[in-house]
């Protein structure tokens, strides 16, 4: 019984260390494309604030997925939605309340 619990954890150890590495190959990537399209000035300054800006999207969802293990699957379902709300209460506190300021600013000018 032991043996059985313990390669089971195997199994999963490798499977993690696995993504963990998938997702920091990804990660460098991701942080070189930015990297190199600003020291090198290869394209135009709009061009690479969208190269810029696309990469950190993309990279935000790669550490939310290989980091954060969060996906739709029936096990880890539960934490996406968690997450989910969290960012849009979130993003609605931090929206709102600059909305609010900014009419204040307005209203006091």
């Amino acid at each position: 019984m032991s043996n059985a619990h313990s390669s089971h954890a195997a199994g999963d150890f490798g499977a993690s260390v696995k993504s963990y590495l998938v997702g920091f190959v990804l990660s460098v990537v991701l942080t070189g494309i930015p990297f190199w399209s600003v020291m090198t000035h290869s394209f135009d300054h709009d061009t690479t604030l969208w190269i810029v800006v696309a990469a950190a999207i993309v990279q935000i969802v790669v550490h939310l997925k290989y980091f954060l293990h969060l996906d739709f699957s029936k096990e880890g379902r539960i934490n996406t939605f968690s997450f989910l709300f969290t960012a849009l209460i979130i993003v609605m506190v931090v929206g709102l309340s600059v909305w609010i300021i900014y009419a204040a600013n307005e209203l006091m000018m």
